[in-house]
């Protein structure tokens, strides 16, 4: 049990440090957004007719809280809303020429931290990548399994 609490120890304080070091940069570039709207502008730029359903699966949101921030991400001029001839039951929603400006200014950040993070990664090996990639995989489909509190 020790190591498990070391390694799931290691990848928070991981996780923050990476959270505390972009932070800035972030806030700076994305001034007025909030990181869930940020994040459900990037879902539904990468998303094919994204929806309610298919955002909140995405983002881990629940469909009520997803419906309110595409009211205001609508509000904001950030998205619009549309239906396809074929299904006029189902609203799907894609970025504004402002979403996707705000989109390609968070892709570029991560463009950038991954440029300045390069390093770390130039001299991993495939091995350690599939090893990482397979402990990865392995707890989320563990996680998949826990049952739903939402």
């Amino acid at each position: 049990m020790q190591r498990q609490q070391v390694l799931m120890g290691q990848l928070m304080d991981l996780t923050n440090e990476l959270v505390w070091l972009n932070r800035p940069e972030m806030q700076s570039a994305l001034k007025g957004y909030k990181l869930n709207e940020i994040e459900l502008l990037e879902k539904i730029g990468l998303i094919t007719h994204p929806n309610v359903t298919k955002l909140a699966n995405a983002t881990y949101m629940t469909r009520g809280a997803i419906s309110k921030l595409t009211k205001k991400l609508m509000e904001k001029e950030l998205i619009t809303s549309y239906q396809l001839p074929e299904n006029k039951k189902e609203i799907y929603f894609r970025l504004t020429t402002q979403g996707e400006h705000i989109n390609q200014t968070h892709q570029m950040l991560h463009q950038r931290f991954a440029n300045r993070d390069k390093e770390v990664f130039t001299n991993m090996t495939d091995e350690e990548f599939d090893t990482v990639f397979r402990f990865i995989g392995r707890y989320r489909e563990h996680l998949k399994k826990l049952p739903k509190s939402r």
